[in-house]
């Protein structure tokens, strides 16, 4: 499912148009990377959490050639997905 497809069915669900929805959808996840890029966990209960983490530097391995590479440190975002997504997958 992309993206236009969630708000078609966010604004189905809701009972509002198309327009709405996708801005309903566009401010929550603008939400969700502003409160990321300061440092806050998102957590939806049921759904699950959202949190930023960490990555060291490290040494890896070119796979053309082998010689190993410097990578730099960087943030990333993890997901931890809640019980109640855990049993609807399941």
């Amino acid at each position: 499912m992309r993206k236009p497809e969630l708000a078609a069915a966010i604004a189905d669900k809701a009972d509002l148009t198309k327009d709405q929805a996708n801005r309903v959808l566009n401010a929550v996840l603008e939400e969700i990377t502003n409160a990321l890029n300061r440092k806050d966990s998102v957590t939806l209960v049921g759904f699950g959490t959202f949190v930023q983490r960490h990555r060291g530097a490290r040494t890896g391995k070119n796979p053309q050639t082998g010689e190993p590479v410097k990578i730099k440190a960087s943030n990333t975002v993890a997901f931890k997905p809640g019980k109640s997504l855990k049993d609807a997958v399941n």
